[in-house]
């Protein structure tokens, strides 16, 4: 009766600590999956804006310059709603690329303080140069003054022609553009601040860097509570907005204040009991507390990039670009633009000086560190990651409105959007060649030979593991598993499909009972070390994972007679549990490594974000393959 009344909850339990913990994992995927999908959207946007302003260029005019002012006593802010939409909204976006820059810099590439170096290198070599060659275009003219709309990349535009572009260039490429593009912005906004902004007023502006403060110290003491960051934000805003300092900084800082970390097992424990109390007895309080407790076991950095994200992306800028990218369009305009220093000169810079900041950088930090320092893709991808940033939407034309008003400032819009054009259609060239080259120079262009950031805290060793399949295989895919986990059992099916077609891959099977939720867990993983005690493991494994209905005392006994082991031994491993301290490497290795849900993937130490399907993981090992034989000299079967 007990355990009829319990597995629908613990399945249900199960069900959402599995899926926090897949989100979690996978949610950098997912702002660049959201990133490459708003591009379209951003361009829809841009097209509305342009045949709007040449259709109606008196309603496109009005509309924008329409005043909003939003007054609280006697103070107050008033903008018209184009500088609602530039300085306001756009706030909210910077606060998401401040939100990726800490997730990043937490938990992905950049958790390696080394790998900092090159995309910091990268992303200023890659405005610099645009810079100088704009400056060099405009020398001696008073249009110098708008260098700062020459050398920003716009990440959702950049990443989602990645994303068009498919397979033809590997996903780390969009990690690598990705932070090249968060030192872009992050310098960016500190150009609009310094260089952009209007005449200081000091009172205001310490006001604002006030309400910052207490920010920091809110964020240091542990609060989580929306509303208290909400007002300290709006606070902050206000006072950059009233000191002349554009308040979309404002964002970024925040951003970075939010922290990032994978979901604590403790902290998804305690969220799976709350859930159980609420089950048993349904209360408003117990509710509450569910509720609070399962949103405090993702960082304050998950939670705010679920809740902004999908509004920035499909919502603020794209109405963004149809509040700035309105030009009328006609031959006098283009026959100016395309012989005015402006248009030409950010052109040339996002065209050229992009791509040659951007390789150039790389290539010469290679070379001076002597492979020490190297990219994480080849040589094609760094040279296809470079021309993809010469799209400078976004900031381009953010700076753009501040720099220049009336023609000059047509003249930039049509350069940006020129930009833009020649970016897609030369990342595409070199998508196109890379193509045509031999599998073998291909793989090593695309993928280069630099090691991968390991996630797998705990080596795999074949003396202690768990191993199945040739020990010298180029590839080791290991799974953290639960044998009550539904979701394993789901899993079992891709994981011998994936064996049956890669015979040059080796499989290591890792504990992690999820004991809060699966109560036979614990000891059906001691009941299959008790088999590994008579050389029977992966027989035993083989039975549990398919026979998850059946892992109390009893069943356990029963299979291992079925398999012909020793009851008598068995019998007395599991009553002395002699696989207890087993298990428990295995759950510490997994603590360790962040894993706190199952199943849980590493693919040559690599955490597998997302799917487990059979496609996703075949994708993942083919990848893991190629580039083992590229770094490592491993072949099929060899070492």
């Amino acid at each position: 009766m007990f355990r009829g009344f319990t597995a629908p909850l613990t399945d249900r339990a199960e069900q959402d600590r599995s899926e926090r913990d897949r989100d979690s994992t996978a949610s950098h995927w997912a702002y660049i999956r959201t990133e490459s999908g708003s591009a379209a959207v951003l361009l829809l946007a841009t097209i509305a804006a342009l045949v709007w302003v040449n259709v109606a260029p008196g309603d496109y005019a009005s509309v924008w310059s329409t005043r909003l002012s939003v007054q609280l006593g006697g103070h107050g802010v008033d903008m018209d709603l184009r500088d609602w939409v530039n300085s306001g909204l756009m706030t909210l976006f910077f606060l998401v690329v401040g939100l990726e820059a800490r997730r990043e810099f937490d938990m992905g590439e950049l958790r390696d303080r080394q790998r900092i170096t090159l995309p910091l290198l990268a992303g200023v070599s890659g405005m610099v140069v645009p810079v100088a060659i704009y400056l060099a275009v405009n020398a001696g003219g008073d249009a110098a003054h708008g260098w700062g709309s020459a050398m920003s990349t716009d990440t959702a535009f950049a990443l989602g022609m990645l994303a068009l572009l498919g397979s033809r260039f590997p996903r780390r490429l969009h990690t690598f553009i990705l932070t090249v593009a968060v030192v872009d912005d992050f310098v960016g906004l500190a150009v609009i601040a310094i260089a952009y902004s209007e005449h200081i007023s000091w009172t205001p502006l310490a006001v604002g860097i006030g309400f910052l403060l207490v920010t920091w110290g809110v964020r240091q003491a542990g609060v989580r509570r929306g509303m208290v960051y909400a007002v300290l934000g709006i606070g902050a805003w206000t006072g950059f907005v009233h000191s002349g300092v554009d308040p979309v900084v404002v964002g970024l800082i925040i951003g970075l204040l939010a922290y990032a970390y994978p979901a604590p097992r403790e902290a998804l424990e305690r969220a799976s009991g709350l859930f159980r109390s609420f089950r048993e007895q349904p209360t408003p309080e117990l509710e509450r507390e569910a509720r609070l407790g399962l949103a405090s076991a993702l960082s304050p950095n998950d939670r705010l990039q679920r809740l902004y994200h999908p509004w920035t992306s499909y919502v603020i800028v794209p109405l963004f670009a149809l509040a700035n990218a309105g030009i009328e369009i006609n031959g006098s305009l283009l026959a100016r633009a395309f012989t005015s220093p402006i248009t030409l000169g950010i052109l040339l810079a996002y065209g050229l000086g992009k791509p040659i900041g951007i390789v150039g950088s790389t290539a010469l930090a290679t070379r001076l560190s002597r492979g020490r320092v190297r990219p994480p893709v080849g040589w094609a991808a760094v040279t296809g990651g470079g021309t993809i940033a010469g799209i400078g939407f976004t900031v381009s034309l953010l700076i753009a409105t501040l720099a220049f008003s009336g023609d000059r400032l047509d003249e930039a819009k049509i350069g940006v959007l020129s930009a833009v054009v020649f970016a897609m259609l030369s990342t595409s060239a070199v998508a196109l060649v890379t193509s045509r080259l031999p599998e073998a120079r291909r793989a090593r262009a695309l993928l280069g030979t630099a090691h991968s950031v390991v996630d797998l805290a705990e080596p795999v060793d074949p003396a202690r593991d768990h191993v199945r399949g040739p020990l010298e295989a180029p590839v080791t895919v290991v799974e953290y598993g639960d044998f009550e986990c539904p979701f394993c059992g789901q899993a079992e099916d891709v994981v011998r499909e994936l064996l049956a077609d890669f015979g040059d891959v080796r499989y290591v099977w890792r504990h992690l009972p999820l004991t809060d939720v699966h109560p036979h867990a614990q000891l059906a993983a001691e009941a299959s070390e008790a088999a590994a005690m008579q050389g029977g493991f992966w027989q035993m494994r083989d039975l549990l994972i398919t026979s998850q209905d059946e892992l109390d005392i009893k069943d356990l006994v029963r299979h291992a007679e079925r398999l012909g082991l020793d009851l008598d031994k068995f019998r007395h491993a599991l009553k002395a549990r002699k696989g207890a301290a087993r298990v428990a490497q295995d759950v510490e290795s997994a603590d360790l490594s962040g894993v706190s849900g199952t199943p849980t993937f590493f693919i040559n130490g690599r955490r597998h974000h997302g799917a487990y399907d059979i496609a996703s993981l075949s994708t993942a090992v083919v990848a893991a393959r190629d580039r083992a034989v590229l770094v490592e000299g491993k072949g099929p079967g060899g070492g």
